[in-house]
């Protein structure tokens, strides 16, 4: 999937374009949520919420998204960000943030519909585009508790 997104779909990212640092990015599954979306046969989407195993990162996790852009706009990765932080919860992860380019709004509505809130701006911060630097928004999300019931499958 990684090396058929199209220059759109990775404008502002940083996608894993060879099979090692896919390997790389999925391997460790204690302190990773990787769920991808298939259609054929053929992956076209992929979520992780990561976290780090060290004290001060206990139960918060990091979310990162590519989808094909063959897939986007049907509610795709709407849909799999929630089943994401679902499994978070369930995992009794507390928190999980992610940063985006100020200037990707269709992102920031998507993470908005999921319950990120905006947190913070930092200034020129992504070097991108015609060698220009970009201004990122971290963006957070307070999961709490798995309801009772609420259980991974």
């Amino acid at each position: 999937m990684y090396a058929g997104l199209s220059a759109e779909a990775v404008r502002w990212g940083l996608p894993p374009y060879d099979r090692a640092k896919v390997e790389r990015m999925t391997f460790n599954l204690e302190y990773r949520i990787n769920l991808i979306a298939q259609s054929d046969s053929r992956v076209v989407g992929h979520v992780q919420i990561y976290t780090l195993p060290m004290q001060q990162m206990n139960g918060i996790g990091e979310l990162f998204i590519y989808l094909h852009q063959d897939f986007q706009n049907v509610g795709l990765g709407t849909a799999m960000m929630r089943e994401g932080i679902r499994e978070a919860r369930v995992r009794g992860w507390h928190r999980v943030r992610l940063t985006v380019v100020a200037e990707n709004h269709r992102a920031i509505r998507s993470y908005e519909k999921v319950g990120f809130e905006r947190e913070g701006l930092s200034r020129e911060n992504y070097f991108g585009e015609v060698g220009k630097y970009h201004d990122e928004v971290q963006m957070g999300l307070l999961i709490g508790p798995a309801e009772e019931g609420e259980g991974s499958e």
